[in-house]
């Protein structure tokens, strides 16, 4: 093995070492209750550590997001030229519940992580913020993916429209786990929004080249 490839596997347990410390920490006390040091000592790590892997507090939470970004873009890249790009995300969704994907997580765990959203305001503020970034890394993945002007107002509504209806369908989903404590039924209550979303956004789309 290359020294390289030590260091980069080093890293990674590293990271997720802290990131599976702040996790238990987070869901235990609050993510508002919980400090960087003690973060650290459950990882058995040093604080400049915790920093060289995670910039800020939130990115601990959400330590899955440019894997999900990457999700995205690579659904669009490698686009099969017979299935136009807004089908191609509407497929994306059926696949992730299919492979029970940690994204749509329906589960008691899965409501831990929600509950901790809930009742942390910085969590609530990111999550926000990572929904705004999430639209601009769709829209952006539409027009380079037909070839049309970054700024193109079609690919933008397509993304707002496409978060939304995602958005929408996670929460209604989770919310209807929270009731019944039946994950199959909470995944059908995601993807029953997710197609008829789909049908709003390919209408709206209607005469560009994302449908």
């Amino acid at each position: 093995m290359k020294p390289t490839d030590a260091r980069s596997r080093t890293r990674r347990a590293t990271r997720q070492a802290i990131s599976d410390a702040a996790t238990q920490l987070f869901f235990e006390r609050g993510f508002d209750n919980v400090t960087i040091d003690e973060i650290a000592a459950v990882a058995g790590v040093g604080r400049m550590t915790v920093f060289n892997h995670f910039p800020r507090k939130e990115d601990m939470f959400f330590d899955r997001d440019a894997e999900g970004r990457e999700i995205l873009r690579n659904t669009l890249r490698r686009l099969d030229l017979c299935v136009p790009p807004i089908e191609a995300l509407h497929q994306l969704a059926h696949q992730l519940v299919a492979e029970e994907s940690r994204y749509l997580d329906f589960s008691e765990m899965g409501q831990a992580y929600i509950k901790t959203i809930e009742g942390s305001e910085p969590l609530k503020a990111r999550a926000r913020a990572i929904r705004d970034e999430l639209a601009q890394v769709v829209a952006t993945a539409l027009v380079e993916c037909v070839g049309q002007e970054a700024c193109d107002p079609d690919a933008h509504l397509a993304a707002e429209i496409l978060l939304a209806t995602w958005g929408t369908a996670f929460i209604q989903a989770h919310r209807r786990f929270r009731r019944n404590r039946d994950p199959e039924e909470a995944r059908g209550v995601f993807l029953a929004i997710v197609d008829r979303g789909t049908i709003a956004l390919k209408a709206a789309m209607v005469g560009t080249p994302y449908v």
